[in-house]
This record gives C-alpha cells, sequence and structure tokens, in this order.
C-alpha cells in the first residue's frame, strides 16, 4: 500500500556542501568575469518545457527552478537523486493523489515580480502542459497525470492527480517543471515567451540566436546568493577543432561534446582539465513500424540482434560509455530488474531474416553528422554489422532532424533520458502515448497496445511489487515488439580551464549556480 508521507523538509535545508571552496567574495563585490561556453548547438526556443533536447535544457537550467530540486551532485558521479527544496521550501503528502506545496517567500523574478502561487498555477494550468488542448504537448509524459493545480493562498499550492502517483515529488523536480511568470507569459505570448523567457534562474537572458550565441547576465537577486559569473554566453561552434582551438587561445573556459579520442590530447594542456560522466541517457535507434518492410517484427528483431554494442563501446568510446541492461537502470532503485541485458546473437539474427522472408531488400539508417557524439562513427559500424548478417543497409547522413525523420527513412538515431529515476521517467515518457514515437505514429498502435496498458497500469500502481511486475511486462514488451533498440550510454566529456571549479551531471543540464561555478579570487 501507498503509505503517506508527511515528511516536511525545512527551509535552508536546501543544498547539499560540494567538495569546492566557498564562494569567493568577488561575486558580491562586482568583479566577476564573463564565462564563455562553446557548444555544438543550440536550441531553437527557451520556453524550458517546449525545448527539451540536450542543447536546449543545457542552457535552460540556469534561467529557470524548480520547485524542487533533484540534487545531482550530492552524489559522486553527478547522478544523485534525493530531492531538495528548491522555490518550495517545504511539501506534505495529503493523500496519495494530493501534494500541498508551500513556496519560499521573497524569492524574485527576473522582472522584479515576487513568485507567488499563481505563478506556479498557471505553469501547470490545463491546456499548457496537460489537458485535451495542451499547448506544449511534450508536457503530457510528464504532467498528464495531473487533475489540477491551484493557489490556496500566495505561498500554498495545491497539485491533485487523477490517478494516484508515487512520483508527483519527482516530476516537480524534472523535465517540464520549470515555472514561468504569469505576467510576462501573459504580456509577450507564447513565442514571444519562448524568445525572451522572464524566469527565476541565477542568469537571465539578454539575447538569443540560435545560429550563433544565447547571451545571459547575472541576476543579482537570485534567492541562493549572488552569481559568480558577470555573463555567461553559450556560443555556437559545431566544429570540434574550432572549440578546441578557442578553448586553448582563451577566446572560451570550456567546451562541450569531447569526443573519448580526444580526451587526452585536450587533457594535455597544462591549463585544460577534462571532467566527464557517463549520461543517464541512452543512444538509442528507432525503426519505423509502418515501412512495409520493417513492420514485420522479425526483421526489427533481427537488426537488434546483429549489433555487439561492446565492440561499440570499445572501439568508438575506448571503454568509457555503458551497455546498460535494457531500457532498465540502477537509479531505478528497488524497480531494477537483475539479469536483463540487450540482444546480440547474430546467428538469431539471420534465423529471423530467413523467417520473415528477407530478400535483401534495401534498409536506409539516417543519421546527422554530429549532434550526438560518435553518431557518424557510430552508423558506419552499424551498417557493417548489419550486412555482416545479410542486412542491405544503407547509410545516409543529413543535416537536419526533420530529414532524418523525413519519408523514407527505416531507421534513424535518437536518445532516451531516465528524465525520473522510475520506468515512468524513461521507458514510458520516451515509448509510451505520450511520446513523440508513438504521436507520430512511427510505433503502430496495433503493436503498442499491450505495452500502453501495462504503463496506464503502472501510472496508478502504487504497490512495489505490482509496480515492478509491470515494468517487467512492459521490458519483455518492448523488447518483443522491438519499435527500436538501445546501443549505450554516452560518455560526456567537458573540457574547462583548470583553474575554474565546476562539476558536470549525468545530464546534459549544466548547472551554473553560485555552489557550482566557482573562479578563481582576481
Amino acid at each position: 500500500m501507498f503509505e503517506i508521507n508527511r515528511r516536511r523538509l525545512l527551509q535552508g535545508a536546501a543544498i547539499a556542501p560540494f567538495a569546492f571552496s566557498a564562494i569567493p567574495s568577488f561575486a558580491a563585490a562586482g568583479n566577476r568575469p564573463d564565462f564563455t561556453v562553446a557548444v555544438a548547438g543550440l536550441p531553437p526556443t527557451l520556453e524550458p518545457a517546449r525545448e527539451l533536447s540536450n542543447v536546449g535544457t543545457r542552457v535552460t537550467y540556469s534561467i529557470f527552478d524548480t520547485l524542487i530540486r533533484r540534487d545531482f551532485l550530492g552524489s559522486e558521479d553527478g547522478g544523485g537523486s534525493e530531492l531538495k527544496p528548491h522555490l518550495a521550501e517545504s511539501w506534505e503528502r495529503v493523500s496519495a493523489s494530493e501534494l500541498i506545496v508551500k513556496l519560499r517567500k521573497g524569492v524574485k523574478f527576473h522582472n522584479g515580480d515576487e513568485l507567488t502561487a499563481d505563478d506556479v498555477a498557471y505553469t501547470f494550468r490545463d491546456g499548457r502542459l496537460w489537458g485535451e488542448k495542451a499547448e506544449i504537448p511534450s508536457g503530457k509524459p510528464y504532467f498528464g497525470i495531473l487533475a489540477g493545480c491551484e493557489a490556496i493562498d500566495p505561498y500554498t499550492v495545491r497539485f491533485t492527480t487523477k490517478v494516484a502517483d508515487v512520483l508527483l515529488e519527482q516530476r516537480l523536480a524534472s523535465w517540464c517543471a520549470w515555472i514561468v511568470n504569469k505576467r510576462a507569459y501573459e504580456e509577450l505570448g507564447f513565442e514571444g515567451y519562448s524568445r525572451t523567457p522572464i524566469a527565476t534562474g541565477p542568469y537571465k537572458v539578454v539575447s538569443h540566436s540560435q545560429n550563433d550565441a544565447t547571451v545571459l547576465e547575472a541576476f543579482d537577486d537570485y534567492f541562493l546568493g549572488v552569481p559568480t559569473a558577470k555573463r555567461v554566453i553559450f556560443r555556437a561552434v559545431p566544429e570540434l577543432a574550432a572549440r578546441v582551438a578557442g578553448l586553448v587561445s582563451g577566446e572560451f573556459d570550456l567546451i562541450t561534446n569531447v569526443p573519448p579520442d580526444q580526451v587526452a590530447i585536450i587533457g594535455a594542456y597544462d591549463d585544460i582539465d577534462i571532467r566527464s560522466v557517463v549520461l543517464a541517457n541512452s543512444h538509442t535507434l528507432v525503426f519505423d513500424n509502418h515501412d512495409p518492410l520493417l513492420a514485420d517484427k522479425r526483421i526489427r528483431q533481427a537488426l537488434a540482434n546483429a549489433i555487439d554494442r561492446q565492440k561499440l563501446v570499445d572501439t568508438l568510446w575506448l571503454g568509457k560509455a555503458k551497455v546498460p541492461a535494457s531500457h532498465n537502470y540502477p537509479e531505478y532503485g528497488q524497480m531494477f530488474v537483475e539479469g536483463r541485458e540487450l540482444p546480440y546473437n547474430p546467428e538469431k539474427a539471420k534465423a529471423l531474416l530467413a523467417e520473415a522472408g528477407y530478400k535483401g531488400e534495401k534498409i536506409v539508417y539516417r543519421t546527422q553528422a554530429s549532434y550526438y557524439t560518435n553518431a557518424l562513427e557510430a552508423a558506419q559500424v552499424l551498417t557493417e554489422m548489419w550486412k555482416a548478417v545479410g542486412i542491405n543497409a544503407e547509410l545516409q547522413v543529413v543535416e537536419t532532424s526533420a530529414q532524418m525523420r523525413g519519408e523514407g527513412a527505416q531507421i534513424f538515431n535518437w536518445s532516451n533520458s531516465t528524465r525520473l529515476p522510475d520506468p515512468l521517467g524513461a521507458l514510458w515518457v520516451a515509448w509510451g502515448p505520450g511520446g513523440e514515437i508513438q504521436a507520430k505514429n512511427t510505433w503502430a498502435p496495433e503493436s503498442s497496445k499491450a505495452f500502453n496498458e501495462y504503463g496506464q497500469a503502472l501510472e496508478a500502481e502504487t504497490d512495489p511489487a505490482k509496480r515492478k511486475e509491470l515494468f517487467v511486462k512492459m521490458l519483455d514488451e518492448w523488447e518483443q515488439e522491438a519499435p527500436g533498440t538501445i546501443l549505450y550510454q554516452p560518455f560526456e566529456a567537458y573540457a574547462i580551464k583548470r583553474s575554474i571549479q565546476w562539476r558536470p551531471t549525468t545530464f546534459y543540464f549544466m548547472d551554473l549556480r553560485p555552489d557550482n561555478l566557482i573562479f578563481p579570487q582576481a
């Protein structure tokens, strides 16, 4: 049975201490440096629930805050899952489907407004992230379970869910849960707010250009303290060589997407440090079930069985990436299913192809060259692995995501993040009916029916043993129907000026709050 958690978290207990030293006094005095980050790409929009890509959340994480904060850096590997007060000073479970949240008083938005319960209710209103006419459909996998969010008084909010939800606190600390400013949102409109959002984070937006740079400046009224950088500039630099050259010359302070084979080379500079994590994210392949050839699940299964994932990890990632135990991760805690593994059986792949009557028809795999680290290199190896079992695979390299997923693409690459430490926050949000694969009919309704039934039952279940049983059924169904498959969890490396104290997380979130971005004293 669900045990009502009446724990109250006290104001001021929010942030666990990190290994870094105290924030230097020059931050408060205004003698602060700029911090320039060279990234492979920038998002088209800054509306946080609308822009859930890897490149988007890297930027928006320092613009916005959530009610509850997941303490990623409370764990040595950057993947901690303990929940801490953030914009909320406390919360209380009234029942399995009702949560009362108390807000901190005195928190300011970038426009000077004080955060109130009206802003929170507006953020989670019917019609934005959930409901029949949600303006941000990508919010439904996270908050489609809501029945309501109402302001009780200026600093108290009540959340109710349609069914018992054991994950509501985790949802409020995760994707799509960033709090928006009601007045600014209404004045600017959806598109205007997406370009210049007003929020409560440590940095506010000065300008944004997807092809050039996103410029942020310190918000000195930030409730967790004065930000340590005067400005943060995310600059779009698609070519790795240009990012490295800029870091070495001092133009950039940090660069992203450093491939494993460049780690030792770049890290050899005396003033440059490499900081890395294995991401709570898996690179995946999607198989289009509506394609006449791939409509036969035996061919999809053959594609999955032909992949030697450990060889990909060893050759492309120098052993630094990780092959997970299917769509099933240790951070699930008691929900993690021991003994699972991803398939690799070339002989079975050949047998499945023969059983399906495959006659060497061409199967097209499309990828962008550099959106994901090692995407092109992995694609080249994959096509050879498929050819080795008799699949006539053809690789097509395209420039945009729309082209990659356009007409004629039977296979394309994707990634799935463990957005909540539970199957509902990874397998379900990505592959369930609210996720883009089913929303775009890439996974045919007739083959996803049983998976959806198990997932919907899991959403409403509170008993741990029954939840795990349902997850096993979901996982079995996903592997059997094979709408896609997992390759590996990538290794993400950043190169940064050695004198700057900063730690990465197992997400693409780039935390630049005062406790995690510390410069040497001038």
